[in-house]
């Protein structure tokens, strides 16, 4: 259940999802500038996500004290993403029903930031400082479009919407961003070993 609930916060599931969306918000949204937001919102949780994972393997600054070695990406992409996307896909509803959507867009990258922390693949500061990343994002996103109009969308243009994240969801297939992220740093750091958070917690010691 655990790596059901991390893999939402997968790049091999969110950025074809994030493109997905794109779609549906050129041809749903009556603010046709709204999807430029969503793909300068998206591309800088990503953009800073990856800088922080190069700054610490490749240069070794993170932080021994609060164990942090950059943002946590599951956490901080999630939770730009599914707010967005549950707010897209609400249009058809009433106010009432339309916050409690989003609100279950909100919920989901917690439920993901909980999967990292237990699953021990990241400290409590690199998912708290990706949620708040992402929750920032996607929240100045919904608020530029709070005076947009949405289309509804059918039970067909659902599926259809959903097919391929549902598809992916399946299959399970784990991205390598991490693997091609350390490989980088190394190259841009000119060294042959990146930094691991056991280098940075011996500085504490």
């Amino acid at each position: 259940m655990l790596h059901i609930l991390t893999y939402f916060g997968d790049s091999m599931l969110l950025i074809p999802t994030a493109v997905i969306m794109a779609v549906l918000i050129t041809w749903k949204n009556s603010d046709h500038r709204a999807v430029w937001y969503w793909a300068l919102a998206f591309c800088a949780a990503g953009t800073i996500v990856s800088l922080s994972k190069i700054a610490f393997m490749g240069f070794g600054i993170g932080s021994a004290r609060f164990n942090f070695t950059g943002f946590s990406g599951h956490s901080a992409m999630s939770a730009t993403l599914w707010p967005v996307m549950f707010w897209l896909l609400s249009g058809r509803l009433s106010p009432g029903w339309r916050a409690v959507t989003v609100a279950v867009g909100y919920l989901i990258p917690l439920m993901v930031g909980v999967s990292r922390l237990v699953l021990n693949y990241h400290s409590t500061s690199e998912v708290i400082s990706g949620l708040i990343l992402g929750f920032t994002l996607s929240s100045v996103f919904l608020v530029s479009q709070r005076r947009s109009t949405l289309q509804g969308f059918s039970t067909g243009q659902v599926g259809i919407a959903l097919l391929l994240p549902l598809v992916l969801l399946s299959h399970g297939r784990n991205a390598t961003t991490q693997q091609y992220l350390q490989h980088l740093s190394m190259q841009i750091a000119g060294i042959d070993h990146a930094w691991t958070r056991a280098d940075l917690l011996k500085l504490r010691q």
